[in-house]
Formats: C-alpha cells, structure tokens, sequence
C-alpha cells in the first residue's frame, strides 16, 4: 500500500464539529441500521437503497482506493481492491480498524493527506463533502485530486420541497446537542460542482453517487 507521508496538520472542520464526530462514533452505524436514536424515524425504502447503495460500492472496479472520512467502515468494507482507509477522528479510526482487517487505517485529516500525489487510483467519500463550507470544499477536492485520479462522492439526496442547505441541531444518545452544517444534492448539481468527466453511478430517493475523473 501506498507509503504515509507525514505533512503539517491544517484542519478541516473546528474542534467543535471533531467533538461531535469522536462523540458519534459508537452509534453511528445506528443511522445506516435504523436503530437507536432511529428506529422510530418514517425512512421509507430506506433500507432497500442502503443495500443498493452498497452494490454501488461493491461493483466498482478493484483499485488502489482510499476512502476519506471512512467514519466507522460501514461501506468501506464493500471497496474492493487494495484499500486505505482515513478519518480525523480517533474514535472512528478505531472502530474502522476492527471492521476492516484488510485494510490500512490511518488517522489524518482531508485536506492534508499524508499520501504522495498519484498515489491511488481511486479516491471515495461517504457523506463528508456536504459538510464542508465553500472553501472547504475547494481545499478537499484539490487535495483529492492530487493523490487520485477518480473521485467518487457518496452524499445525501435533494427531495423535493425540502432545502438544499441548512444548519442542524444533532441530539446524540447522551443527550449531548451539536450543530451541524449539512446540504443535499440532484446527481446532476453534484456533477456539476466536481467537474471534469463525471459519471452518475446512482440518483435514488435518499442517496447519490457520482465519480468524477480530473482532465
């Protein structure tokens, strides 16, 4: 697997919001499962389009990936391939190394990758780039490119009559309250932000994947 190359920390998102991540880590698998905090949510076909959303993964072709903001592995375990695995915080880090044996699972920070340009042929992530501020987005995506020459974002979808945007009030189990940046994407409006040649790989009722090669 591609070598780690120890670089400046320049952080992504506050301390705040790493908080809130490192806090989340051992439910957070509840939100893929429907268990938890939520069981009682109405999620209509929810569960049939995780497993779709699954296939996606699982149906790419074998490569040299790294999935950034990895979370707990939930769907890193469907890559196949060589796969290295990444997330800032520690708590995610390693409930990601117990699920995935086969994997490298490295504690670092999205836009400061501690990996040589060129060093993967794929780069994923998983509900991470809604997250992020304008700017944000800039830094990760750039950082992307230079160590992949895919990217394939996984994110939330648009419905209609609901914002594209918004800030949220989380609840953990602790009963702990976090506020949280989040946006929701068409296929094609996600297209559109990460440019180059891009490929609509699901548009479904709650998720959507794109993956986008650079020039």
């Amino acid at each position: 697997m591609p070598e780690a190359h120890p670089q400046p920390r320049r952080g992504l998102v506050g301390p705040a919001m790493r908080a809130y991540y490192d806090r989340r880590a051992a439910e957070y698998d509840d939100w893929w499962q429907g268990a938890g905090l939520f069981a009682a949510r109405d999620r209509p076909g929810w569960a049939a389009e995780v497993a779709q959303l699954e296939a996606v993964l699982a149906g790419l072709p074998p490569a040299d990936t790294l999935d950034v903001a990895c979370g707990t592995g939930f769907l890193t375990r469907h890559l196949r391939g060589a796969v290295t695995a990444v997330d800032q915080s520690p708590e995610m880090v390693t409930i990601a190394a117990r699920r995935l044996p086969a994997a490298r699972v490295v504690q670092a920070d999205a836009t400061a990758l501690p990996f040589a340009a060129g060093a993967f042929d794929r780069v994923v992530t998983s509900h991470f780039y809604g997250h992020l501020l304008p700017a944000e987005r800039a830094r990760f995506l750039a950082e992307a490119r230079r160590v992949g020459g895919e990217l394939v974002v996984v994110d939330s979808a648009l419905r209609p009559g609901e914002p594209a945007e918004a800030w949220q009030e989380r609840v953990l189990g602790d009963g702990s309250r976090h506020r949280v940046y989040k946006r929701w994407f068409t296929a094609a409006g996600l297209a559109a932000e990460l440019g180059g040649a891009t490929t609509t790989l699901h548009a479904g009722h709650w998720f959507v994947v794109v993956a986008a090669r650079s020039g």
